[in-house]
């Protein structure tokens, strides 16, 4: 399907500069750009590529100012980056979805399954589990049994949902994804560890998307939660009873170990690690590779560094840490320096 720039102008509320008969049915970085296509401009660092793109339309700020010749067709919008995200929706709302059951699927004659669902070869649906209407079980994903998907989710490849885990409406869970495995409880004994059987459950809330190969572990009792809107980047880690608050992000690798409380809108970068029993407040900032040995008590606190600290003081430190050669062979000259005023100073008493 074909868009111009003047019906996408009148999509995204923007201002046509150029042709607005120009046509695009396609999406390319500015530095990729084909005819055809459409790019965006967000970023300056990237803005020499307007004068050379090939795209037919490119998206840029209204407060941009064009510095040469462009022969794309330009719409300026109030925030590029914002404009393409919501193009991009609405252009992978437009694909035909797919619809019903491959008969190599094996679904549970006690599962419950609702209207206008995909359920793809080899997908294995358990005892008592209850799938919502619209949404799509790609192959060898599996949901055993009492477990219940909400409505329009998407289960990729080998996704797995463990038995009476609950997941919420309109989640995407990608490929490897393990959702309810047994939680890290052993007890020491004189013979070795002796498994803390783990008979809670995860509960996945409306609107969460889960990376590849990420695993969210139930709980021993009760629930882990990973609450409304939160989006986990692929090989994330989320230990048995966490509770993850509404609209947080974590990067890869990620690790929160277990019975952790982690506030609303928190922003992880990748690799960051946070100790057990702890409780991070809400819109908690922490930079890649943090290690969070203990709760962070103050709202919108950015903190970075293992063990972490406040951000500004991370980098203050980190200048001073690169002194210290130097300051090393300073303190040990001035060492020096003073066991020779010493020793002047004994031989003249």
């Amino acid at each position: 399907m074909e868009f111009s720039a003047e019906m996408i102008a009148g999509l995204v509320e923007g201002i046509v500069e150029g042709d607005p008969k120009a046509t695009v049915n396609d999406f390319a970085k500015i530095e990729e750009g084909r005819p055809g296509c459409i790019s965006f401009l967000a970023n300056d660092k990237y803005a020499h590529y307007l004068y050379e793109t090939e795209s037919s339309i490119v998206l840029i700020n209204k407060d941009f100012k064009v510095q040469g010749e462009v022969k794309a067709t330009l719409i300026r919008v109030d925030n590029a980056y914002e404009t393409v995200a919501k193009l991009l929706t609405i252009y992978e709302s437009m694909k035909p979805k797919k619809t019903g059951i491959d008969p190599l699927a094996f679904i549970s004659p006690t599962a419950q399954i609702g209207e206008g669902c995909y359920i793809a070869p080899f997908a294995y649906i358990g005892e008592n589990a209850t799938i919502g209407k619209g949404t799509a079980i790609y192959p060898h994903a599996v949901v055993y049994d009492g477990a219940s998907v909400g409505e329009d989710c998407i289960l990729y490849p080998n996704v797995s949902i463990y038995h009476k885990c609950k997941i919420g409406n309109r989640c995407i869970i990608h490929s490897g994804a393990v959702i309810g495995a047994d939680g890290f409880g052993f007890a020491p004994t004189p013979e070795g560890y002796e498994k803390i059987p783990q008979i809670g459950i995860v509960t996945i809330e409306d609107d969460v998307e889960i990376g590849a190969n990420t695993c969210v572990d139930r709980s021993t009792m009760g629930s882990t939660y990973v609450r409304k809107g939160v989006k986990l980047d692929n090989l994330v880690q989320i230990a048995h009873n966490d509770e993850i608050g509404s609209h947080t992000v974590m990067s890869a690798q990620v690790g929160i170990a277990g019975s952790t409380k982690v506030g609303e809108w928190c922003m992880f970068g990748g690799q960051v690690g946070v100790a057990g029993h702890a409780t991070i407040a809400d819109r908690t900032s922490a930079g890649a590779q943090s290690g969070i040995p203990n709760s962070v008590k103050k709202p919108g606190t950015s903190i970075m560094g293992a063990p972490a600290i406040d951000y500004m003081d991370f980098w203050r430190s980190s200048a001073v840490f690169k002194q210290l050669p130097k300051l090393n062979i300073t303190v040990t000259q001035l060492k020096k320096e003073i066991e020779a005023l010493k020793q002047a100073l004994s031989e003249k008493a």
